[in-house]
């Protein structure tokens, strides 16, 4: 929806608002016109039923909304002793307009110094779990989101299993454009396949003001621009689902290349502006290899595997003999992923002869901008685009900032021989309206990033990695499945990451004794 239309549908509700309640307002002793007043209204409302003024704020914040609305309906019901079971599943289920009846048909009675609190045990919990709902959505929304690494991408940095604290501040907490959803999920409902909210209404998109930049290599969570869901809930051979960008999957990688960047890759290593990019030391970058073997000499693989901490996929040669059967070589081994270090083991590994990484240098149309000329490790220069900046309009620039200039800027491109026209109007240069970035994980062979769909647009950043509380060892047994060195431990920081699990442990004994004491000293005084 656009301004224009979200204002129409402002002041639609302000008409239902006032052609419903006014006469509510009068049984209360207000004036009528004062149901009409935008903001205002909701301000008298809340005095009316005896609730604080700032609940007007949360009937404004998306998402929170859906909540609060529904407690106002029941509220002013009942503030008109309206207050059967009967009165408030008939003002839920009519969505408020069963006031309507009350406000045209009834003997209004206005209880100004009704009993707020619940009037029993039942009531009493879903005031209380409404209240929890609301202030978890708000923290979820708005401050902090907790997130669980799927994929092996950020290997090293972040591993499988690894659940995070994603804060929505560092980078400026998104508002919700998705308006009608439910709270804390996110594009389905949980055990099920249905998506959990409702395209239409939209919010055009809006961010509150950043503690700071997003920073070449840092760790950033997004919305993954290139998200279709397939089978999400129509029959196979349909073509996905398109979801609203704020509901499309949430993705982790480490951001390489910021507004404004020209980036290349070069057999696998990234150069920003002409300089290699020089990663922090939490970062292990890992790459595909081969290790060479002489097959005469004994290895322990599987200690040195354990012992570099190696959980991508590895593999011997295997070839055909002369019947067709897949025969296993041990004269090669094959690692999917192998960090630096793992390779200098290796090296210095008695029985290996080499260690060889893998570059791709075949050209692949999978590698953006999907015009089979670049491969994963070797593609460039590409220009990031930064806001307010133009560039040129040509027949070798569109393949780059089509996607931009049509979905992600929301203009309609079409070509008429060699002329290229923007909403209907000639164009040889586009100005972008919004900063993007570039992403990869650190695991380089192992990674679906921006190599392969893109730009992420600044619209589709959700937040930034800040904080493992709990990381979990799917391979591990017991409670040997918890990786005790990395619960509570900082995402980004100076040096190795350190585990701060037993200072919260301390903290928490010192607190428990020193309830105890306090306690007991009342007790005593007592």
């Amino acid at each position: 929806m656009t301004l224009y239309s979200w204002f129409v549908f402002f002041l639609a509700v302000q008409i239902i608002h006032f052609l419903g309640t006014w006469k509510l307002y009068q049984a209360a002793g207000r004036k009528s016109w004062e149901a009409a007043i935008p903001v205002y209204n909701s301000i008298v409302l809340m005095k009316m039923i005896g609730r604080p003024t700032w609940w007007t704020l949360l009937l404004f914040i998306p998402i929170i909304n859906l909540i609060m609305f529904p407690v106002v309906w029941v509220e002013t019901l009942r503030t008109f002793n309206k207050r059967s079971t009967l009165d408030t599943i008939l003002g839920l289920f009519t969505l408020g307009f069963y006031i309507y009846y009350v406000n045209y048909t009834q003997k209004l009675e206005y209880r100004a110094e009704r009993q707020l609190t619940p009037e029993n045990k039942t009531a009493d919990t879903i005031s209380s779990l409404l209240f929890a709902i609301i202030v978890a959505t708000l923290v979820h929304t708005y401050v902090v989101q907790p997130y669980t690494i799927p994929t092996s991408s950020l290997e090293k940095s972040l591993l499988i299993g690894d659940f995070l604290f994603v804060s929505k501040i560092n980078y400026g907490p998104r508002v919700p454009m998705t308006t009608v959803a439910l709270p804390m999920v996110h594009d389905s409902i949980p055990l099920t396949k249905k998506k959990s909210y409702l395209s239409w209404p939209q919010l055009p998109y809006f961010r509150l003001p950043a503690i700071q930049k997003i920073k070449r290599c840092d760790i950033v969570v997004f919305n993954w621009p290139a998200d279709t869901v397939h089978y999400f809930f129509e029959p196979k051979g349909r073509p996905g689902v398109i979801k609203p960008i704020d509901k499309k999957s949430n993705y982790v990688k480490r951001c390489v290349g910021i507004p404004g960047d020209t980036l290349s890759i070069k057999d696998g290593y990234v150069f920003i502006n002409g300089q290699k990019l020089v990663l922090p030391e939490r970062a292990k970058p890992q790459y595909s290899y081969a290790v060479a073997l002489d097959e005469k000499t004994p290895i322990d693989f599987e200690t040195i595997i354990r012992e570099l901490d190696i959980t991508d996929s590895y593999y011997f040669r295997v070839e055909e003999d002369s019947l067709g059967n897949r025969v296993q070589k041990r004269d090669t081994l094959y690692f999917n992923s192998l960090t630096e270090v793992g390779t200098e083991r290796f090296k210095s590994t008695p029985g290996v002869t080499a260690v060889v990484r893998k570059i791709d240098r075949q050209d692949d149309n999978r590698i953006f901008p999907h015009i089979n000329k670049w491969s994963q490790d070797n593609m460039g220069p590409i220009y990031i685009p930064e806001a307010g900046k133009t560039v040129a309009l040509n027949n070798v620039s569109l393949p780059f900032y089509k996607e931009i200039i049509t979905n992600y800027e929301g203009n309609k491109l079409t070509i008429e021989g060699s002329k290229f026209l923007i909403n209907g109007k000639p164009a040889t240069t586009y100005t972008f309206k919004q900063n993007y970035y570039w992403m990869m994980g650190d695991n380089r062979h192992n990674s679906e990033d921006s190599r392969y769909w893109g730009y992420v647009p600044e619209n589709h950043i959700v937040g930034k990695p800040v904080f493992i509380w709990m990381s979990w060892d799917t391979n591990g047994k017991g409670i040997n499945k918890i990786r005790w060195s990395r619960v509570f431990t900082t995402v980004d920081g100076e040096g190795q990451p350190q585990s701060y699990f037993k200072y919260f442990l301390i903290v928490l004994a010192l607190y428990f004794v020193g309830d105890f004491i306090w306690k007991k000293r009342r007790e005593n005084k007592a």
